[in-house]
């Protein structure tokens, strides 16, 4: 078959849909997307803008775009007899015209809306001019057809869903304190830059000092990691950065950060970290760091003290290590008891 381009057609009526749908979009606040909905016509007959508006809306529910609200579209016609005057003399409005009643009839009278209003409409005439009583009827009319194919478009999707599709990439806007804007960059953009290379996440930072950040990333677990990361790095407490303090006696999960002669430091969270002393990386003689430890491995670590003056922090891996191997003996199962020994035979009368 003949295929081109879009057509002065197709081009007025992608424009009809995408007015009737655009007030029902949430604030680019709430939802910061670009949103393209794609509508291809196979075959028709009816309204293929009208069918536009229903599928489209349908499309952003399915895709987890939270509409204000659902949205249909119907076209009516119009049959009319002129008497010898040319003044109309007989009339009926008709509800979701084919081709032939379009055709062979005087109107064609899109509408498209939700329940409470009409949010895009267009009309076209062959007759010079509308009457009040034949508009009215008319957009009543495309009303009560409307409602009823909400009905059918809920039953197959009562709302839009609670989450986006899995192929949507995952945006969203947090607000920190401003002051805490170049800790988030870290010197030279280390912090930053660290965060987007561990979670996967693009992290951007609203120009106007606002302390908005923008995180962008392809799905839902880059997306939590990155903003627990950030919520983490501009909270406050020991051991330097920002992130939560680092308290004696507990057991760190953290990502070695810069290996020496002497052990190495450890970040135990965001923007916090301590050294791990060689003596404490094991439970033998250590030689060389590298030989235990290698640069952005993560290992687990005790916090053995905080120096009071300084704030350093001191780690242990061999503490951690072996305060793990003690839990793990606590909750191994407890070997069954033993059965008790058999009873003897009573010794048996004479």
């Amino acid at each position: 078959g003949r295929t081109s381009g879009p057509g002065r057609r197709e081009i007025g009526h992608g424009a009809l849909a995408e007015r009737s749908l655009v007030p029902v979009l949430p604030p680019e606040d709430a939802f910061p997307y670009s949103i393209r909905v794609v509508s291809e016509i196979m075959a028709s007959n009816g309204s293929t803008s009208m069918a536009s508006v229903c599928g489209g809306c349908l499309a952003l529910m399915d895709a987890g775009v939270p509409i204000i609200a659902p949205v249909a579209g119907i076209s009516c016609g119009l049959m009319t007899q002129n008497g010898a005057d040319g003044a109309i003399e007989k009339w009926v409005t008709i509800t979701d015209i084919i081709g032939e009643e379009d055709h062979f009839g005087d109107m064609d009278f899109k509408l498209a809306g939700t329940t409470k209003g009409i949010t895009g409409f267009q009309l076209d005439l062959k007759i010079n001019g509308l009457p009040f009583e034949i508009a009215k009827t008319a957009i009543f009319q495309a009303r009560d057809a409307r409602v009823e194919i909400l009905k059918v478009m809920l039953a197959a999707l009562p709302a839009p869903r609670a989450d986006l599709s899995k192929f949507a990439p995952r945006i969203q806007t947090i607000q920190i304190d401003p002051e805490k804007i170049g800790l988030l960059i870290g010197p030279g953009g280390k912090t930053i830059r660290r965060i987007t290379e561990t979670t996967g996440a693009q992290i951007d930072i609203a120009e106007d000092d606002s302390g908005k950040v923008f995180i962008y990333s392809n799905n839902a677990d880059a997306m939590n990691r990155a903003i627990a990361e950030i919520d983490g790095l501009c909270g406050g407490g020991a051991g330097g950065g920002g992130g939560a303090p680092i308290e004696p006696g507990k057991l760190y999960h953290g990502r070695v950060t810069g290996v020496k002669d002497f052990g190495c430091f450890v970040e135990c969270t965001p923007g916090k970290e301590g050294l791990c002393h060689i003596s404490e990386l094991a439970d033998f003689r250590v030689r060389r760091t590298e030989d235990v430890v290698k640069m952005g491995e993560m290992i687990w670590v005790k916090c053995v003290g905080i120096d009071e003056r300084s704030g350093k922090v001191r780690l242990s891996r061999k503490a951690a290590m072996k305060e793990m191997e003690a839990q793990k003996q606590q909750q191994a199962p407890a070997a069954p008891a033993p059965a008790p020994a058999a009873a003897a035979d009573a010794p048996k009368q004479s």
